[in-house]
């Protein structure tokens, strides 16, 4: 039995297939994590999300920031992307969407020591402060879907981005799902950076001043793996308990898989066209 971590999805099913092909994945035997960007860009998001709904207790997946936005497009806040067509018209969708939008943001598993997140962990939270931080949202979109349309409209700014537990209502909330979703650069006293999307060795000779959420000098420790996707510029990365899976699929880059398991081979990749 073998626990699997796999990079940005991001709609490309036969690419998945063909990575599940050379695991050698069978959902009675083996778990799959998902970092999040389930959907979007790729062409088969509908295929995507069918096969992770059908595979039940087989499949976690957190929350990505595309996935934030299908959820909000599906409640009217803006067109759903050109690649999401077939989705948006499909007979299930609203079946798709429930389910969906009962993912967690954020999940954690002691037992193997890791936790997952689709982009990062604030730099400001222990794992206490960041496990109560993901539950505000998760109760938020798995509660009242009537809601959901206004909600939406005040969580796409990108401010606060600092974090405060003086921090209420919607901007608290903003902050949280920002941090999960959409996190990336930070400067040296963990004030989030929206607009800075390259490489970190492009990003330090041109913004020094800027670093990585997890290379932040003040960042509270967990003490668990941090697993998360979202930075196909950054690509794959393994130090100091951080790993990074979004290998830029998408982007006829690698689907990445790594596992869990002490005594499995960790990374397997495959290219995707």
């Amino acid at each position: 039995m073998t626990t699997y971590a796999i990079g940005d999805l991001q709609g490309c099913y036969d690419s998945l297939m063909q990575l599940l092909d050379t695991l050698h994945f069978t959902p009675e035997n083996d778990t799959l994590w998902f970092v999040g960007d389930l959907v979007c860009r790729g062409s088969q998001s509908l295929e995507t999300l069918r096969f992770l709904r059908s595979l039940e207790s087989s499949a976690i997946c957190v929350l990505g920031n595309h996935d934030v936005s299908l959820l909000a497009s599906h409640y009217g806040l803006f067109p759903a992307h050109r690649s999401l067509k077939k989705l948006m018209q499909a007979s299930d969708r609203d079946e798709l969407i429930h389910w969906l939008r009962h993912r967690p943001l954020f999940h954690v598993d002691k037992k193997l020591g890791y936790c997952m997140v689709h982009a990062g962990v604030s730099p400001h939270w222990n794992l206490k402060t960041a496990i109560q931080s993901a539950h505000e949202i998760e109760s938020v979109l798995q509660g009242d879907e009537r809601r959901l349309a206004d909600w939406f409209k005040h969580m796409y700014q990108n401010r606060p981005r600092h974090w405060s537990k003086k921090l209420q209502g919607y901007e608290r909330q903003r902050y949280i799902l920002n941090s999960f979703t959409r996190m990336r650069y930070c400067n040296q006293q963990g004030k989030l950076n929206f607009k800075q999307k390259l490489s970190p060795a492009i990003i330090q000779r041109r913004k020094p001043h800027l670093m990585p959420w997890f290379q932040v000098p003040c960042r509270k420790k967990i003490d668990l793996k941090i697993i998360f996707g979202h930075w196909s510029t950054l690509g794959y990365y393994n130090a100091n308990g951080i790993i990074a899976l979004d290998t830029g699929c998408v982007w006829s880059g690698q689907l990445t898989a790594y596992s869990l398991d002490k005594n499995g081979q960790q990374k397997v990749s495959t290219q995707c066209n």
